[in-house]
């Protein structure tokens, strides 16, 4: 039997690309509903109406599919509210068309290049926070670069980085390089301090960007929201 926590369990695997925060801590599944035969509702709202559409579309894709692989669903509707092209994108989900359908001779439906922007970004800043506590504890570059995969702690960014990792087919095995460029390829000791002032620029773009989206949310809708990376470290 479909529940709405087993629901809620799968929209936590859905990310949003800009943020790399699920959707559901950053509260942007606004109600969800479940009829007795396994259909199901879900209501999402995005901080702003200007939210742009190929996040928009790509968050709430990713949570239809997410839904639909519950054993038990038979439907799934997955609509965005408050939003500018909302109509558009619902219109697209419904006839489970890609994000051209929404927009025909205005785009491609590749948004998969897009994700995987996002997702490297993603990677790089979680990778900065793993790589100055480690400095912060005496390590010198030498030490953090020399470490693979199987040295760093079992902590949310790491385990976040290697699920990044997989995805983007970047090697994640125990004895694979700890920290890796955008690339995949090794960060070298001569090379980590450009790296690392690089990758707190990234880190910081995510961090202001998560910030300005909670603040929406609490001003527009009451909605207080705690920053899901603090409550995780």
């Amino acid at each position: 039997m479909t529940t709405q926590e087993r629901v809620l369990e799968a929209l936590e695997g859905v990310i949003d690309p800009e943020l790399d925060q699920p959707i559901t801590s950053l509260r942007f599944v606004s109600s969800l509903e479940i009829e007795g035969d396994g259909d199901v509702e879900v209501v999402m709202r995005l901080p702003t109406p200007q939210c742009a559409p190929n996040f928009a579309f790509l968050m709430a894709a990713d949570a239809q599919e997410a839904v639909r692989r519950l054993p038990g669903v038979h439907r799934v509707s997955v609509k965005l509210e408050d939003h500018y092209t909302g109509q558009e994108i619902n219109t697209a989900l419904q006839r489970g068309e890609g994000f051209a359908g929404a927009f025909p001779a205005e785009t491609d439906d590749d948004l998969g290049a897009l994700r995987e922007l996002f997702q490297r970004k993603a990677l790089v800043a979680r990778e900065s926070r793993l790589c100055e506590a480690l400095l912060a504890d005496g390590a010198t570059a030498e030490e953090v670069t020399g470490r693979r995969v199987r040295d760093l702690p079992d902590v949310p960014d790491t385990r976040r980085c290697l699920e990044l990792r997989e995805a983007l087919g970047i090697a994640c095995a125990p004895d694979a390089p700890a920290f890796v460029l955008p690339s995949g390829e090794p960060v070298e000791a001569g090379e980590l301090k450009r790296w690392l002032r690089t990758a707190r620029l990234v880190r910081m773009s995510l961090e202001v960007n998560g910030g300005i989206c909670r603040s929406l949310l609490q001003f527009r809708h009451g909605l207080e929201i705690e920053d899901p990376e603090e409550v995780l470290r």
